[in-house]
């Protein structure tokens, strides 16, 4: 970064023949090298920008949901030549220190694109979020919508696997999936990792601003199966030429997933993904079956679709 900073500021003095004082070396660094700081600090993203290019609010976004495969969706369509992603979760709709910054802000964590592409972000937090299908709404009431869901059950242990490993790496305590899971002898239904797996709760707030031809739901179990069916899928939902092939995939037998090959390179999810779940007591695993098949039935009617979910 010190040599970028340095080579920039060679060339613009060079250009105008005398040293630039350091406010204005900061705005022209800003307009012609694509140079974002923080408010709050000296933090920054370089990105020079390539002729003929400018910086997009998303027309689609991947609203969720955690642990549904968010990040899979995002690397898979990131092949397409049509498709530009950020790089990070933005949390712009649904955490108000962020949304308050407003519309450029948001705009200016977007990467370069070219007029015939479509930039993506995605945040998991969205679709759990009371704000966020208002304010995405606010924005752009014709945009797409990508949602990305799995066996309810699963994404629950995966949630809680997780938020496990972290608190290891952190050296915090920790505690057995069925002791949280489980209080008093009852099904504890305000964990979070359970409330965020009620589909149908979440959808409701959705379909109040969205239509469902607006919504496309990505199958999560699906995908890390069989990528590309559920790719296709997206790229026409999206209305994009078919560009994502089978040669961009590969099963890596080590991982136990797909892993992506694209642009001369190979390349495959971040290790903290696909970290193997704890075994949990059937017992407890029947209590969650249960529990979430009146939500599943009552989110297939909403989507005119059926999972094979438990």
């Amino acid at each position: 970064m010190a040599f970028l900073l340095v080579s920039a500021y060679l060339l613009l003095t060079h250009a105008q023949g005398a040293p630039v004082e350091n406010g204005a070396l900061l705005e022209t660094l800003k307009s012609q090298v694509g140079l974002l700081f923080s408010n709050k600090s000296e933090h920054y993203l370089a990105q020079v920008r390539p002729p003929g290019t400018s910086r997009q609010i998303p027309q689609t976004i991947i609203i969720g949901v955690r642990k549904g495969g968010t990040r899979a969706l995002l690397e898979m369509l990131d092949i397409h030549p049509n498709i530009v992603v950020a790089a990070t979760e933005v949390h712009f709709f649904d955490w108000d220190e962020n949304y308050v910054k407003g519309i450029d802000w948001y705009r200016s964590l977007m990467p370069f694109s070219y007029g015939n592409q479509i930039t993506i972000e995605k945040t998991p937090g969205y679709f759990t979020s009371p704000q966020a299908p208002g304010r995405i709404h606010d924005m752009n009431s014709s945009i797409k919508l990508l949602l990305i869901l799995r066996d309810p059950t699963e994404r629950v242990i995966s949630d809680y696997t997780q938020v496990y490993y972290n608190r290891v790496e952190s050296h915090k305590p920790v505690q057995l999936f069925e002791d949280i899971v489980i209080k008093n002898g009852a099904l504890n239904t305000k964990y979070k990792a359970i409330q965020r797996s009620l589909y149908d709760v979440h959808m409701e707030k959705w379909l109040k601003h969205f239509s469902l031809d607006q919504i496309h739901i990505v199958d999560g179990n699906t995908l890390i199966k069989d990528p590309l069916p559920e790719l296709q899928k997206v790229e026409r939902f999206l209305n994009l030429p078919s560009r994502i092939m089978s040669s961009n995939f590969y099963f890596n037998q080590t991982k136990g997933f797909y892993c992506i090959r694209s642009d001369g390179r190979e390349r495959c999810l971040h290790e903290s993904k696909g970290r193997p779940h704890p075994l949990v007591n059937n017992t407890v695993l029947e209590q969650l079956y249960s529990y979430f098949r009146e939500h599943n039935a009552k989110f297939y009617r909403m989507v005119n679709h059926s999972f094979d979910w438990h």
